[in-house]
């Protein structure tokens, strides 16, 4: 039984590993968040347990007892508690000191000073630790919802999950918008439920009349991310899961690190002003949001223009 990561970009950052260890011929299922399990399920060969937001450690801990021989744990949290009150004979997971009451078997971590890698070989890593081979390229190909891609169609998503120092300026926002309508795009503008409001102030701002896809889970825009040619989007979750079903995104990054966490795949480009306070991972910017208020227009454009090409920095 694999938990999986509670945040959507790092279970983006896992599916690779995950496969890995299905390939492996280990009979293999993720017990997941209710609103991940259709992200999950389209991985062959992998049974989904799922469960309520609210569910407690016991419950589920129920449910697991006396049915797995081994649990691979990331993160602390619901999933990682259950298993060990289920008793999972083997708890397997990185050596880190929030984990490490949850484990059997703690698995050495990254040496520290080495130079940054993409998030995904922290979770490829522990794969490897068990002697799995984690090189095959299936293991990082999208899934295939079976949804037609529609030419010159375009989502935009200005917002993001991981606080407002990622989000650029509205007005750039609404005329990056503009030109790409002059240039023939098709635009559907995506906005959370619980939003900071960013993408219905920029709908309003272009006059209301464009598509707007109101989120009320990531899960629940899948099959619309897959339909699109192209995503456009602040850096949060959203490119992530767009990338997971094969969707080519252009990401505006600001205070994190491309490097680390750019979206999987070599059809994506990441933008980013690159200033000297940054990478700094703040969700709220301290100084005067300098990375985001120097990205210009023009970079954006270029970008978009350019997503066809292997993944980019500009």
């Amino acid at each position: 039984m694999i938990a999986a990561p509670e945040r959507w970009d790092e279970a983006c950052f896992a599916v690779p590993a995950v496969r890995a260890m299905v390939a492996s011929g280990v009979d293999v299922g993720v017990l997941c968040a209710a609103e991940q399990r259709a992200f999950w399920r389209p991985l062959a060969d992998l049974a989904v347990l799922d469960f309520p937001a609210k569910t407690k450690p016991r419950v589920l801990a129920a449910e697991l007892a006396g049915k797995w021989q081994a649990a691979l744990l990331w993160e602390p949290g619901l999933a990682a508690e259950a298993c060990l009150r289920a008793k999972i004979p083997r708890r397997l997971g990185p050596n880190d000191k929030a984990l490490k009451k949850y484990l059997t078997h703690p698995m050495p971590l990254a040496a520290a000073g080495r130079p940054l890698e993409h998030r995904v070989r922290h979770y490829l890593a522990a794969v490897q630790t068990l002697g799995l081979d984690t090189t095959r390229p299936e293991f990082f190909a999208p899934v295939a919802l079976g949804v037609p891609r529609h030419p010159k169609s375009l989502l935009l998503c200005p917002e993001s999950d991981f606080g407002g120092s990622h989000e650029w300026l509205l007005e750039r926002w609404i005329e990056v918008a503009q030109a790409l309508q002059a240039a023939g795009w098709t635009l559907t503008i995506a906005g959370r439920m619980e939003a900071s409001r960013l993408a219905q102030m920029m709908l309003d701002g272009l006059g209301g009349e464009l598509a707007y896809c109101r989120m009320e889970s990531l899960a629940s825009v899948l099959p619309v991310l897959a339909a699109q040619a192209l995503v456009l989007a602040a850096d949060g979750s959203l490119p992530h899961v767009a990338a997971h079903v094969g969707t080519p995104c252009v990401t505006l990054f600001g205070p994190n690190d491309p490097a680390w966490k750019r979206p999987l795949g070599r059809s994506h480009a990441s933008v980013w002003r690159h200033v000297e306070c940054a990478p700094c991972f703040f969700p709220k910017c301290p100084l005067d949001r300098r990375c985001q208020n120097e990205l210009s227009v023009a970079r954006v454009l270029a970008a978009v223009e350019g997503h066809g090409r292997p993944a980019s920095e500009f």
